[in-house]
C-alpha cells in the first residue's frame, strides 16, 4: 500500500487488513527496521528523510478523515466579504470547497486546485499569482509568484505544509514553495496552519512559518495512544499559539465564534485547547475571531488542566 501511494496511515492499515492500531504500528516498526519505508506521525511512508515529498495521488489518501473536518472548522474563520490568501495543499483545497458559500470572498492564492474549487462560486472572487507550475501539487512557484505578492494585504492567510513543530513551526520538502509560502505570510495580518495529526512532531528541511508567527493551529483530535502529538499540542499552545481542534468525542468538530463572536451550530461546535493568553496583537485582526482564550478568561492553572485532558482522551 505504501508503495502504491506513497503514504498510509495507521488507521487505514487497520482497517484494511482488520486488525489493531497497536498491531499495525508493530508490524510497521519491523518494516522500518529493514529499510522497506518510514514511519511517519499516524502512518507510514516510502524512505526520503526531509527532503521526500509525496505527490499529491498519495497525499489526497492520506488522513481524509481528518483533513475534512479541520476544512470545516477552518471555514467558520472565515466572514463575509473578507479577503485571505489560501496556499498549496490537499487540506487547503478541501477548504477551498467550503468557502464557495461565503459571499463576497476574495480568495488570493498559487494553488490551482484551490482555485478550481471555487471556480464556479459566482460570489466569489479569485485571484491567482503568476509563477511556474509544478506538477507535483498543482501550485505556482517561483519568482513570478512571491513578486505577485509584494504589496498586498488580506486578513489572514490559511496554509498546509508538510510538517509542524513547537521548535521550528511549519515546514515543508521543497525549497520554492517554502519560498512562495513565506510570502503569502507577509501579505497576511494573521496566520492559520491547517495541520492533521499525522503532521505533529514532524520536521521538514526548509521552515516556512516560523512558530511566532502562527496565530491560530485548526487541527483534528489525536488517538489517544499518541503521546508525540499531544505533546507537541501543549508546546505550540505554550508558544501561544492558539488552538482549535476539530472533530472531538462524539463526533463533534471544534469551530470558532462566528462573524460578530456568534456562536457556531451544535453540529459544528469546537473545542479550543487554552492558552496563557495572546502573547501579540495582530494589526487588522476581524472580529470574528473573539473566544474566551483570546479574552483570557481563563487562569493558566485551568488551561493546563484542559490541555491535559486533551492529552489523556
Amino acid at each position: 500500500m505504501v508503495r502504491a501511494n506513497g503514504a498510509v496511515s495507521l488507521r487505514e492499515l487497520a482497517r484494511v487488513v482488520q486488525t489493531s492500531e497497536v498491531t499495525v504500528r508493530r508490524d510497521v516498526r519491523a518494516l522500518e527496521a529493514e529499510g522497506l519505508l518510514d514511519r511517519r506521525h499516524g502512518g507510514a511512508v516510502l524512505p526520503g528523510g526531509f527532503t521526500r515529498e509525496s505527490g499529491f495521488p498519495q497525499k489526497s489518501h492520506l488522513a481524509t478523515a481528518e483533513k475534512t473536518a479541520i476544512a470545516d472548522l477552518a471555514a467558520n474563520l472565515v466572514e463575509e466579504g473578507e479577503a485571505i490568501v489560501v496556499g498549496a495543499g490537499t487540506t487547503t483545497q478541501e477548504l477551498a470547497r467550503r468557502l464557495a458559500r461565503v459571499p463576497g470572498l476574495t480568495v488570493v492564492t498559487n494553488s490551482l486546485l484551490v482555485a478550481q474549487a471555487l471556480a464556479h462560486a459566482n460570489r466569489v472572487e479569485v485571484v491567482m499569482t503568476g509563477g511556474t507550475l509544478r506538477g507535483s501539487n498543482y501550485a505556482l512557484v517561483g519568482s513570478g509568484a512571491e513578486q505577485s505578492l509584494h504589496g498586498l494585504r488580506v486578513s489572514r492567510a490559511f496554509l498546509s505544509g508538510s510538517g509542524l513543530t513547537a521548535e521550528r513551526g511549519l515546514s515543508t520538502s521543497n525549497m520554492l514553495s517554502a519560498s512562495v509560502d513565506r510570502a503569502l505570510v507577509q501579505a497576511a495580518s494573521e496566520v492559520v496552519v491547517l495541520a492533521d495529526h499525522t503532521k505533529l512532531g514532524t520536521d521538514t528541511m526548509f521552515q516556512t512559518v516560523p512558530t511566532d508567527l502562527i496565530t491560530r493551529l485548526v487541527t483534528d483530535e489525536p488517538p489517544a495512544h499518541d503521546d508525540r502529538a499531544a505533546t507537541e499540542l501543549q508546546a505550540l499552545a505554550d508558544q501561544g499559539v492558539q488552538i482549535a481542534v476539530a472533530g472531538g468525542p462524539g463526533g463533534s468538530s471544534a469551530g470558532v465564534g462566528g462573524p460578530g463572536g456568534d456562536s457556531v451550530p451544535a453540529r459544528q461546535q469546537r473545542r479550543d485547547v487554552p492558552l496563557p493568553g495572546p502573547r501579540r496583537q495582530v494589526p487588522g485582526a476581524g472580529g470574528g475571531l473573539r473566544s474566551a482564550t483570546m479574552l483570557g478568561e481563563q487562569s493558566p492553572g485551568a488551561e493546563r488542566a484542559r490541555v491535559a485532558d486533551l492529552r489523556r482522551r
